[in-house]
């Protein structure tokens, strides 16, 4: 198949979740013989923090504003046997009227599904989201599962609705030597965001005061100024995908916290758990509707409710985490990887088709 794909972003992994997933849904569409054109608006944020230039498995298309590629966009969508517009593209409204005009399978991908949700309920605008809403896309996929899909079509119109949820590559993801830098304790990975701050403070900062004697590093950007840092909590201001493995080979432990949109709407894992499960990491994570669906509690993670808990987890023996750890890359290995989730997206268009 022919795929267009007009994204945010997946030239930069700064700051955002979008990157590390289309690369890693890129890579495995094409070594099942299929091209794709991922159409990004160059803008300066990512820019200034661009780690991936000329990919070698899809074609890359940046550029300054919708007229300069306006001409090749509607060739490219015009020989496309599908055509995807993503949430939080830049050009998602002028892309959503190119291809819906088009005789590919028109495709929307929200990435974002419970920050659009969230808005629509407040009836805030949504700027990636067509004043018409989706009923002109034959697919309409999301990011989130559970009741959000059912919401998608109450809200928006859409009429056929299926979940694509994150995913891992395991040729960058795997257990690799312990790195001084990342060296901890626990460890949590993720951009800032306000809306997180609270579990944060409850599932990281707190057993931190609780275990002075351990180590806790945080990884992402954006972190304010006047977070509350502690002496044994350790600050790396980005983590390039490169680095994933070693920082999450590294730690103990790993915590993952999912903001409360999505919490709120369950069936929500975040790329970061697969990408920790598959580099064998024991993970500790927050509770939500659907968690089990992904892994097993108790067995392939650990949840944590309270500071108490995620203490608790921290005092386990080496190997009873090492046993969470090689469970979580076994269910990952064998359902979760870009390969199972490029084989999905395909089964969702040719249904559609």
């Amino acid at each position: 198949m022919k795929l267009v794909i007009f994204g945010l972003t997946v030239s930069s992994s700064w700051g955002n979740g979008h990157a590390t997933l289309w690369r890693g849904l890129c890579n495995a569409l094409s070594a099942q013989g299929h091209s794709i054109i991922f159409f990004e608006r160059d803008v300066p944020y990512y820019a200034n923090h661009r780690d991936l230039t000329a990919p070698e498995a899809f074609s890359l298309k940046l550029y300054q504003n919708w007229m300069e590629i306006l001409a090749e966009a509607n060739r490219a969508v015009y020989e496309a046997d599908a055509a995807i517009v993503t949430s939080y593209c830049a050009d998602a409204l002028a892309a959503s009227d190119l291809v819906l005009g088009s005789a590919a399978i028109k495709v929307f991908y929200d990435l974002d599904t419970a920050v659009t949700l969230e808005k629509l309920q407040r009836k805030e605008d949504v700027s990636y989201i067509p004043s018409y809403g989706l009923s002109g896309f034959d697919l309409v996929l999301s990011y989130v599962g559970g009741r959000a899909l059912d919401d998608l079509q109450r809200l928006l119109g859409a009429k056929r609705v299926a979940p694509l949820y994150g995913s891992v590559d395991p040729g960058l993801h795997k257990p690799v030597p312990r790195s001084i830098q990342y060296d901890s304790d626990l460890s949590y990975l993720g951009t800032y965001a306000s809306d997180r701050q609270q579990t944060l403070e409850r599932l990281f900062i707190e057993p931190a005061h609780q275990l002075p004697r351990k180590k806790f590093l945080l990884g992402g950007a954006q972190y304010p100024e006047d977070f509350p840092w502690s002496d044994n909590v350790w600050f790396v201001r980005h983590v390039p995908p490169a680095e994933h493995p070693a920082f999450y080979s590294s730690c103990s432990a790993t915590l993952n916290v999912t903001r409360p949109a999505m919490a709120d709407y369950g069936y929500c894992p975040s790329g970061r758990l697969f990408e920790a499960a598959a580099c064998e990491t024991p993970i500790v994570s927050d509770s939500w509707e659907g968690l089990d669906e992904f892994f097993e509690p108790g067995r392939e993670l650990l949840v944590a409710r309270t500071s108490g808990d995620v203490v608790e987890a921290l005092s386990r023996s080496p190997e009873e985490l090492r046993q969470v750890g090689r469970a979580a890359r076994d269910r990952v290995l064998g359902a979760h990887t870009a390969l199972h989730r490029s084989r999905e997206i395909l089964h969702y268009l040719e249904a559609a088709a």
